[in-house]
């Protein structure tokens, strides 16, 4: 009897237009807030995602330098290392200065020449020119579009290697260095270590 006197009143409430409009309301409220929670989290998310690459981009820009040289030092370390008879090989290398981006560029130009005579025979000549440069950018977070990138150049090399001591060893590494920085051979020095 209790299951029946149940369902009975719960049939009742559901033919109550209260019940329903009370319940259709809950309904609705919790479905705008879903969909305000999930608008927020997914502009919270995209936010941190622009900050961390932003992020990226900075430090990526700031080591280019450093990583670039460390680049070179390691690269070079490696091939001098297989110089028979030089042994295991340190390299340093400074760099003059940062590297160098060039941007795209949209520019206009335009010449624009009038003479004109006067009654008494003098005449004026007129030029106009008009120029306009604009850097050209990508997407709506007005990044620069890169056309090249230059690489610093070489200061000095300085190159620390165990067979140093034996000047036939000395030389190849030396002249090693000259042609694979393409630098004149003041700004190269070799010299043995312990």
């Amino acid at each position: 009897m209790n299951f029946k006197e149940k369902l009975k009143e719960l049939s009742k409430k559901i033919t109550d237009k209260k019940y329903i409009n009370n319940l259709l309301i809950i309904f609705i409220v919790g479905i705008i807030i879903l969909i305000a929670t999930s608008i927020f989290n997914d502009n919270v998310s995209e936010k941190e995602t622009n900050k961390r690459e932003n992020k990226n981009e900075k430090s990526s820009t700031i080591n280019f330098t450093e990583d670039y040289g460390q680049l070179l030092e390691r690269r070079l370390e490696n091939i001098l290392s297989e110089i028979k008879g030089a042994g295991k090989v340190k390299v340093m290398i400074t760099l003059e200065e940062t590297s160098e981006k060039v941007p795209a560029t949209n520019s206009n130009q335009s010449n624009e020449k009038t003479s004109e005579k006067d009654s008494q025979g003098g005449v004026r000549d007129i030029n106009r020119e008009d120029s306009n440069v604009e850097i050209a950018t990508k997407g709506s977070d007005g990044s620069l579009i890169v056309l090249k990138e230059i690489e610093p150049n070489v200061k000095g090399v300085i190159v620390v290697a165990e067979g140093a001591f034996d000047m036939e060893v000395k030389e190849k590494l030396y002249q090693a260095v000259k042609t694979v920085l393409g630098v004149s051979g003041n700004r190269v020095e070799v010299y043995s270590s312990k």
